[in-house]
């Protein structure tokens, strides 16, 4: 394995991910990962809300949004593929913006597939 700003860039989504679930995600990104090669309509559906520390109150409103937005970058941090994953500048940039994207849906239904699958 060769060392580079795209492993600092999925450690940093590692982090986040700890963050968020209140623990280390090593058995999420495993499933994750493993997924790779089924289809969408194959592939198990996480709903977010299953995956957040369960010991702190569902998100609502303005903080939901914060939460998918984060989860968003830590998800496209840890892509399997180097080369698919942004560099810091760009995360940093993301995290810097003043805006948030409007949640298109209820957060108790927002899946983890779905917030892979999102690209800039």
């Amino acid at each position: 394995m060769k060392v580079t700003e795209k492993c600092d860039v999925y450690s940093f989504g590692v982090v986040v991910m700890e963050i968020m679930m209140g623990k280390h995600p090593g058995e999420l990104l495993g499933t994750l990962s493993s997924n790779k090669y089924l289809s969408s309509t194959e592939e198990p559906q996480v709903l977010l809300k299953d995956v957040l520390d369960q010991r702190l109150a569902p998100p609502t409103g303005q903080l939901a949004e914060a939460v998918v937005f984060t989860m968003t970058i830590a998800l496209a941090c840890t892509r399997e593929a180097p080369e698919s994953r942004p560099i810091m500048r760009a995360v940093a940039q993301e995290l810097s913006a003043t805006t948030q994207a409007y949640l298109s849906q209820p957060f108790a239904m927002i899946t983890l597939n779905k917030l892979r699958s999102f690209q800039k």
